[in-house]
């Protein structure tokens, strides 16, 4: 006996009976990214230190110092500065942006409650380094792009191996950015225990001395930091 098919009535209330499927974690996750992708994006201050400073700072090391200088080996200051603002774009994410927020979350609870979902806390470390990761490299693209269209600046001229270079790097950040989250009791320490890092690992990279006019023993200290 063939059945009937059921009605519209019939077909909504069998379709409110039936049991929900839980997001997948992959979904989740791609939406947490995006969810942290569009909060960054509502933060000025991140956006300043993230986007905006780097760009100003190529220009007016750019500006500054058009020739090339006899004491940077016949390079200019924007030739110079290049990478040490790249490396600057990489220091802000990840040891000042990526783990005052990760704590602040933690102080506010969001993890613990998140753990109770099919997202669970991982997942939100996991679009943290994403996007960090992914404004990282958007910046640094930016940087390049300015310095070779306004100031001339030889692009890299092994792209493969400075891109490896790059996420390498930016990994390896990311990670030190972690470690702080972790031990960091509160978003106030997060803070500053990131600055202390940034000023220290920024200074070994060239920020206020470039490598060039360091001394031997500064250089080979510089050698073995991260950036």
């Amino acid at each position: 006996m063939m059945r009937t098919p059921p009605r519209e009535e019939e077909r909504t209330a069998m379709s409110a009976a039936a049991p929900t499927r839980p997001a997948r974690p992959q979904s989740a996750m791609r939406r947490l990214t995006v969810t942290e992708g569009k909060l960054l994006l509502r933060e000025p201050i991140a956006l300043l230190w993230g986007l905006a400073f780097p760009m100003i700072l190529m220009v007016v090391m750019g500006s500054l110092a058009p020739k090339p200088q006899r004491d940077l080996g016949g390079l200019r200051l924007v030739d110079v500065y290049e990478p040490i603002v790249i490396a600057f774009v990489i220091a802000v994410l990840a040891l000042q942006g990526m783990p005052t927020v990760l704590v602040n979350y933690r102080e506010r609870g969001i993890l613990r409650r998140l753990a109770t979902t099919p997202a669970g806390p991982t997942a939100v470390l996991g679009a943290q380094v994403g996007v960090n990761l992914a404004v990282a490299l958007t910046t640094t693209a930016g940087i390049l792009a300015i310095g070779r269209l306004a100031f001339g600046v030889a692009l890299p001229r092994h792209l493969p191996g400075f891109l490896a270079a790059l996420v390498l790097l930016t990994s390896a950040m990311l990670a030190i950015g972690l470690l702080v989250t972790a031990l960091a009791p509160t978003g106030r320490s997060a803070s500053a225990i990131g600055a202390i890092l940034f000023f220290l690992m920024m200074f070994f990279a060239g920020l206020w001395i470039p490598r060039a006019l360091m001394t031997h023993p500064l250089r080979q200290i510089s050698d073995y930091t991260p950036l």
